[in-house]
């Protein structure tokens, strides 16, 4: 068993899309309408491009707000990516505009640090354990 495919609720796809490759530097997978505006939207590493899926799902349902609105409040980030050098990441996004919420942080064998994705979540970035 592995994981092939997860998400991350955002609020506007549209605007998702252009973060997520835009400045993250995913690539576009899948984009396919359902229903009337939602697609099926996912993005991949675009070292990976075979590799497991991000979902860039619609926060339409009701219980999404809550349980986003209380990881924010908590600070707590609701999906994690690896990168070789956090801190180099870190300047790479900062330099173009992303609201970090953490700095980065050793944490023993790893560096972390949290930003903000304007669609609603926290994502943490980490150093890939070695």
């Amino acid at each position: 068993m592995k994981i092939h495919l997860t998400s991350v609720f955002v609020d506007d796809q549209a605007k998702a899309e252009r973060f997520y490759t835009e400045v993250l530097g995913f690539v576009k997978k899948h984009d396919v309408p359902v229903g009337e505006k939602d697609r099926w939207l996912t993005v991949v590493s675009p070292d990976e491009p075979d590799g497991t899926e991000l979902l860039l799902e619609p926060a339409g349902h009701p219980a999404v707000k809550t349980f986003r609105d209380a990881l924010v409040q908590e600070g707590i980030p609701l999906a994690q990516f690896a990168v070789d050098d956090v801190k180099a990441e870190y300047q790479r996004l900062h330099g173009l505009g992303v609201r970090f919420t953490q700095e980065p942080v050793e944490m023993g064998p790893v560096t972390t640090a949290v930003f903000d994705d304007n669609c609603g979540n926290l994502i943490q970035i980490a150093t890939k354990p070695r």
